[in-house]
């Protein structure tokens, strides 16, 4: 048995408490608690402590520390639960203390997979591009489990990708006015794929878009692409197989026959 000598608070953290032992008239540092434990166990001087109380509060004090380190870490943003997980054990925590640590989290209110769940959707939604494919696969990298991802992921309405892939895609093709229309819907239609966007959405809103009637857009567009194209084979070819490379390449780049003969007539004769 050892006996409670004194009680000092230590200087760095004044909720830790620093307990003396007196053993055979010896006093030596005993262990520290937190102010938590120390009230809870009523620790106080002169009390007496057997070894197996000892260990007893050595762990629990391991255990709330753990738990305060796991609060720390929720204090910037939500986390999953196996985002705490994952962290606990980068701390070195003994595996046998996590479970403990995030049952109690969850008990008290501080860890909750489908309130971060549904947090994280509406976050994504809100501030990025990312479509719902994409945010259902980031929750469960975070650990999230499918059924509760797949819940979640209802917050994220078809009217709310429809609004925000079309409004992306309207910005895309302005941004790319020298490319055929065509090259356009294409590039728009795998880069939506990419965000996460779902085929319905992504068709419909394809169908949304204007289908490409203005042919002065479209003029300028192959006369953009064309003139590069005819500089660059000029200097090896010439004649009809000139024109064949010319055809072949912007063919490739989606613009119709008819924009490729007009250029070709209009500008390949002169060249020559």
């Amino acid at each position: 048995m050892a006996t409670i000598s004194r009680i000092t608070t230590q200087k760095k953290n004044k909720h830790r408490y620093n307990i003396f032992l007196d053993q055979n008239n010896k006093e030596a540092y005993g262990f520290s608690v937190d102010e938590d434990i120390l009230i809870s166990f009523q620790l106080r001087k002169g009390m007496e402590l057997d070894e197996p109380t000892i260990n007893a509060l050595i762990e629990k004090d391991n255990i709330h520390k753990s738990f305060t380190l796991a609060l720390n870490y929720l204090s910037y943003r939500m986390r999953s639960k196996q985002e705490i997980h994952d962290y606990l054990v980068k701390k070195e925590v003994e595996p046998d203390q996590i479970p403990v640590v995030l049952d109690r989290l969850v008990r008290e209110g501080f860890l909750d997979d489908r309130e971060f769940a549904a947090s994280l959707v509406r976050t994504r939604k809100n501030t990025t591009s990312k479509g719902p494919l994409l945010v259902k696969k980031e929750l469960l990298d975070k650990g999230v489990s499918a059924v509760i991802a797949d819940e979640a992921i209802q917050l994220y309405t078809y009217q709310d990708q429809f609004d925000k892939a079309l409004k992306w895609m309207e910005k895309k093709m302005k941004n790319d006015g020298r490319k055929s229309f065509r090259e356009q819907l294409q590039n728009a239609q795998k880069t939506l794929m990419q965000k996460g966007f779902t085929g319905d959405v992504i068709k419909d809103v394809l169908a949304e878009v204007d289908t490409g009637d203005d042919n002065d857009a479209e003029w300028q567009a192959v006369v953009y692409q064309g003139e590069k194209l005819l500089r660059k084979y000029a200097k090896k070819e010439e004649g009809m197989q000139l024109k064949q490379k010319l055809k072949a390449a912007l063919y490739r780049k989606g613009f119709g026959f008819e924009e490729i003969d007009r250029f070709i007539e209009e500008y390949v004769e002169e060249a020559e």
